[in-house]
């Protein structure tokens, strides 16, 4: 490829917008999945209720259902996407400012729900731009442009994950959360600034079309078996990779690390990783194709979950935990980033709300349900638990794994995903590179 076919690929407009979409689309989830858990656990709230509070995150996996009203319906505001961006925004600013006014000790009910209410509006917001993103680019900018806003996704995560744990040691949460919500500002800028991806209207289906249409579609297209192992590589590809960094900042805070080291260490180690991947990650996915991107990503992404298990025997030493979350999100970023590209090429163009937002519910499946065993599979399920009066006082349901074997049983999960990847991504087959809808 040509200097300046690169550069033209690289710097215009439509990659400028999936910053912003990446952005707006990561705050939110950081904040459920980073800022809540360092939040709950430095007011003393135990790690199995942290971890039970990954069932906060259903709607993500639940967004499908109501995906095919937002494809089908639009507000009367700002056009077709544009509008339920808006919305939807609105409400995050509002809903994740409202945190900080409950007290864990006390309210730690009402915390649960405004919790699970910014995860609804999170998941509705991704449904709308991702719909919007997939209508932006053309096909052959769907590695580096999925790129982009994965990796503006990760670095939005600085915010809740380092500035705010920063603050946190000076201020009360309270000012924290209100801090955090206002950069919610910048994906309300960014839907005013930017205009319908989409120039020709909606195709006008009744509401059961807009729900079977898309399901009926993607199961024709592919056939049976090809389709459900397609959805089988959906859910185990990020796996491993989502229970290893489930409950990262209460394990760095276990470790013995401070909040605000946390911060200073996760801002500095994360954010030029995050960006070169984004870049490098883009570019190579232009040259070497979507499918060879997830075999090499994926293995830099195996490979990252063990950095977990080496700084859980090495306890808190600043350089490794520098080292380890430099390479998480260098190698991780790249997994995603080229998962999340496999996605999008597999929607249809004449459904991808409802398409993009059944694949991508699927990924949150093991970032739900699975995350909310981590804190049970490293502390155990004590004496008095159902499955030791069942199954006896074995050491494992008793005290649990521990850190380090919980990282190596995250390591072996990743593993099915990427044998997966012989079937629905040959490293040989390029044709698929090629063959969009």
């Amino acid at each position: 490829m040509a200097a300046t076919e690169l550069k033209k690929a690289i710097f215009n407009r439509r990659m400028l917008i999936c910053v912003g979409t990446g952005f707006s689309s990561g705050l939110p989830l950081y904040i459920i999945y980073t800022l809540l858990p360092a939040w709950l656990r430095s007011e003393g709230v135990s790690l199995k209720e942290i971890g039970l509070f990954a069932l906060i995150g259903i709607p993500y996996s639940w967004k499908f259902f109501w995906a095919p009203a937002l494809d089908r319906y639009s507000m009367p505001f700002l056009g077709h996407r544009r509008g339920w961006m808006l919305l939807f925004q609105c409400c995050l600013l509002i809903s994740i400012a409202g945190l900080g006014f409950f007290s864990p000790t006390f309210s730690i009910g009402l915390i649960a729900y405004l919790a699970f209410a910014v995860a609804f509006f999170s998941a509705s917001q991704d449904v709308v731009l991702d719909a919007y993103r997939r209508e932006l680019l053309s096909d052959y900018e769907l590695g580096l442009g999925n790129s982009i806003h994965v990796n503006a996704y990760r670095v939005s995560g600085l915010i809740p994950g380092s500035l705010a744990l920063i603050l946190a040691d000076h201020m009360a949460w309270r000012e924290v959360f209100m801090v955090v919500a206002a950069f919610m500002l910048v994906g309300i800028a960014m839907t005013f600034l930017i205009s319908e991806a989409r120039t020709a209207p909606p195709r006008i289906m009744t509401m059961k079309e807009a729900v079977t249409t898309p399901f009926l579609e993607f199961f024709q297209r592919n056939g049976l078996k090809p389709a459900l192992t397609i959805l089988a590589f959906m859910f185990l590809y990020k796996l491993g990779d989502s229970m290893a960094t489930a409950l990262s900042t209460p394990f760095y805070q276990d470790l013995g690390f401070s909040l605000s080291e946390i911060g200073i260490i996760a801002k500095n180690a994360a954010l030029w990783p995050a960006i070169f991947g984004g870049l490098a990650g883009g570019v190579l996915m232009l040259k070497w194709g979507i499918n060879r991107s997830l075999w090499l990503f994926g293995l830099v992404q195996i490979i990252s979950i063990l950095g977990f298990a080496l700084l859980s025997v090495t306890g808190p030493n600043k350089v490794v935990l520098a080292l380890v979350i430099a390479f998480e999100y260098l190698g991780v970023g790249l997994g995603t980033a080229a998962f999340v590209a496999f996605i999008a090429r597999t929607t249809h163009k004449d459904h991808i709300a409802t398409q993009f937002a059944l694949f991508t519910a699927l990924t949150a499946l093991p970032r739900t349900f699975a995350n909310a065993t981590t804190g049970f599979l490293i502390e155990g399920f004590g004496n008095d638990s159902v499955l030791v009066h069942l199954f006896g006082s074995h050491p494992f349901l008793v005290s649990g794994l521990g850190y380090t074997n919980f990282f190596v049983f995250c390591t072996l999960a990743a593993i099915p995903g990427m044998l997966l990847l012989f079937y629905v991504a040959p490293w040989s087959d390029q044709s698929a590179e090629d063959s969009k809808p």
